[in-house]
Formats: structure tokens, sequence, C-alpha cells
């Protein structure tokens, strides 16, 4: 597992941003109470919809005022609000490519603590967050939407932060000009608190607070003791908690829903998201140890080395590859509160799931006694591969030391440790999977 990272791109990009109050006034502009009049908006509608169109910027216009004008240096000052949500001010000189900025970007107060003479003051754009709505849909953030801001823009990107109710917050990445397509939305646990793109509206500790939701999602009786940020993939966040009672866990968040989408324990954490706040190698030791117990119920005497973890639909049902010290050859054990299991690694595959700790060549010994009991002791097995399978049996080809033609095991599926069913040559089981393939096996 890797963390989705922020990228060189938006690094760099990072030293090229335009503050987002940087925005000064045309000197004719009207005070708030004014600025919105029918002469204003009569004048908007006319002049600045061709403008807006040049911007290149997704705006289907539905509203627009002239802001002011200033002769001096033939530019004039408009704002739109567009059917798409986010609203702009349009900077438009003569002779000039017009410029839009977005309406989070010119409502922020400057450094000297003044309002921009560019501030949206239409009723559609009142509310200028709203606007970023679509964006963190894009995005597959989910996020109720309590406060926002607009960081910058370089060559490349606008960059805004946004605060969500519970704590969580993102930095969005949009990319210039503003469309939808190749929006970003990364966790504000992503960025450096003192960097020049970071959160402000939110700290770190209350970023944090989803933490103790989603501990308590899990159900599991894990009073938190601690709590850390450990990454972001396209679709996850992950998060560590350590609990009161010694134990930890790494609790796993759909970005789409944010939603709990499961609670791992430590000594089962996924690579790259291993525990820190706690001890992860003793907790692994004695889940080794439980695996053991589980799969000598089973039937499986395996002393448990190390162990890997499948995915489960099931989340009361864990499937698990067991590495064994006492043998060679491993098994996947199938274990839940009502039934315990263990396939060895020949009839693991059968049943899909493959061995990755155990050599083909362990489960050799096992197919050459099947062979035995048939009167084909003759056949060393030195080859082995799963051509087929039916809904109720599965289908071995196996090739002999000796060079000579080998042959095909029936088993039935479903079953830890069954006897095969029938003995096939390669002739007979010619429909089975395409056939034998094993280079011994097929006529010259």
């Amino acid at each position: 597992m890797r963390p989705f990272a922020i990228g060189l791109t938006a690094a760099l990009a990072v030293a090229v941003l335009v503050p987002a109050a940087a925005f000064a006034a045309p000197k004719d502009a009207k005070p708030a109470a004014a600025a919105v009049d029918a002469k204003s908006r009569e004048t908007g509608m006319k002049e600045a919809p061709p403008l807006m169109a040049q911007t290149t910027i997704a705006c289907q216009v539905s509203d627009a005022r002239l802001i002011g004008a200033d002769k001096k240096t033939s530019t004039s000052y408009y704002e739109v609000a567009c059917q798409e949500g986010m609203g702009y001010a349009i900077v438009a000189k003569k002779d000039a490519a017009p410029q839009a900025f977005n309406c989070l970007e010119t409502g922020q107060v400057g450094a000297d603590g003044k309002e921009s003479g560019l501030k949206c003051l239409l009723p559609a754009n009142v509310d200028p967050k709203q606007g970023l709505k679509p964006y963190l849909a894009k995005a597959s953030a989910a996020c109720d939407l309590q406060n926002a801001r607009a960081i910058g823009t370089g060559n490349n990107n606008s960059f805004f932060e946004v605060a969500c109710k519970g704590g969580a917050g993102y930095i969005v990445q949009v990319p210039v000009p503003m469309k939808l397509e190749g929006t970003v939305a990364n966790s504000c646990l992503l960025y450096d608190e003192t960097g020049n793109i970071s959160c402000k509206l939110t700290d770190r500790a209350t970023q944090l607070q989803v933490v103790d939701t989603l501990a308590a999602a899990a159900n599991n009786g894990c009073a938190v003791k601690d709590k850390r940020y450990i990454l972001t993939t396209k679709s996850d966040n992950y998060f560590e908690v350590s609990c009161q009672d010694g134990k930890g866990y790494v609790l796993q968040q759909t970005l789409a829903s944010g939603a709990l989408a499961r609670a791992i324990d430590c000594a089962n954490a996924p690579g790259g998201a291993e525990c820190t706040l706690t001890d992860s190698r003793a907790a692994k030791t004695e889940q080794a140890g439980l695996y053991t117990s589980l799969a000598k119920k089973a039937g499986f005497d395996c002393k448990v080395e190390s162990y890997g973890l499948f995915p489960s639909n099931d989340p009361k049902k864990e499937v698990v590859e067991l590495k064994c010290s006492n043998r060679p050859d491993g098994g996947i054990g199938m274990f839940s509160p009502t039934d315990n299991r263990v396939y060895d690694c020949l009839f693991s595959e059968l049943n899909g799931f493959r061995c990755s700790y155990t050599k083909p060549t362990a489960v050799f010994p096992r197919l050459w006694s099947d062979l035995k009991g048939y009167g084909k002791g003759s056949c060393e097995v030195s080859d082995a591969r799963v051509i087929g399978r039916t809904e109720t049996d599965g289908f071995i080809e196996v090739a002999c030391a000796d060079g000579l033609p080998g042959w095909v095991l029936a088993y039935p599926l479903n079953a830890p440790a069954p006897k095969p069913k029938e003995l096939l040559s390669c002739l007979q089981a010619k429909g089975v999977g395409g056939g034998c393939k094993l280079p011994t096996n097929i006529k010259k």
C-alpha cells in the first residue's frame, strides 16, 4: 500500500501561488448597499457573458453586474453568477484577455484588514463556499461543508481549504481554468502545518476527531488512548488507535462516504500501514499462536511461523494463509465463530486461494500418494497445475519424473483434504480446461 502523494506538480506550484486576497478595488466601485442595482445588472448581463466565455471557465451566466471601471487603465470589473455553482469576478482590460477570479478568492480580507473591491455580492454568490460542493463531489470527498477559504492560484492549479462537520478537512486542488475534471481533494493531514499549502481553518487535533467516531463505529471495545493519521490511498484514509487495554487497531475509512470500512487488528495491519503506537510484534506473535490453535482444532497440524490475510466479504470470517515451522507445506485457514477449516496449498487453489509461502513442490508427495492409490506409483510427481473446475469438482494435472505421460486427478471441492474421486488420462481429460499442457504430457 502506498500513500496518495501530493505530487511534484503541486509542490512546485506552491512557490508561484498568487495570494487569494491580492485584488485591488476599482476606484468607482459602489458601496455594497447600492452595488446590486438594476442598472449595474443590465450592464453586467450585456457585457460580462462574452468576456466570461473568453476565459474558457465552464460558466453559464445566470446573473451579472458591473462592479466599476478605471478609465485611466481602461479596465472594467464585473461579477457573474454561474449555473454551475461557483461565481467569479472578471477583470477586463482593453486589448488584453479578461481574467476571472472565483468569489472565494475575491471575498477574503486583505493584509490591510480591508475587504476587496471585487467581493462578490450577487444573491447567488453571497455564500461562495457553496460553489466548492460540486468539486468535492467530483473528488469523492465526503464533507458536510462548514467553512472554506481560497489559498491561492498557481500556473496550473487553484488551491482551497475546506472544513467539514466533525473536524475533517481537505485541500482541494482544481485545474486552471477551473473545471471539475482533474479535481483532487486530499486530507489536511497530508500537509505540513507550516507549509504554503496547509490547513488553517482547523488544527491537527480537530482533524483527528474523526478517529474517535470511527473507533466508536468499530464497536470492538477500544477505549482510545492515542491516535494518529497513517496515510491516504485513492479510496481510503488509514488511522491507528491504541486502546486503554493495550490493544491497537488500524481504522480504514472510505473517502467517498467517510464511513468506517473496517477495523484491522494491529497484528494483521496491511503493509505500509503498520502500527507504531502499540507493540505490533507482540500482537503478531499472539495472533500466530491463536492461528496455531485454530488450525490444530481444524485437524491441520501447523505451528504458525507467519501468516497473511486475504480479503473477506464476511466480517465474521478470516481467510488466512499459514506458513508452518514444523512442516514444508502450509495452508489456507478459514476461521469463523461457527466453523474452522484449513485447506492445504493443493486444495486451497481448487477453492480459489493460492498459497505464496509454500513452494509448489511441497504438495507433490501428497499427489504421488494419491496416484499410488490408483496403482500409478511409478509416476513420481515432478510438476502439477490446476486445469479446471466444475460446480462440484476440481481437476489437477500432474507430470511424471520419468518423462512418461502424466495424469489428471479429480477431487471434490469444499473439503479440506479430500480423496480423489477419479483418475483420468490426458486423452480422457482433453475437454477439461483445455486439457493437459505440462511439457511431458503434450504429444510431440
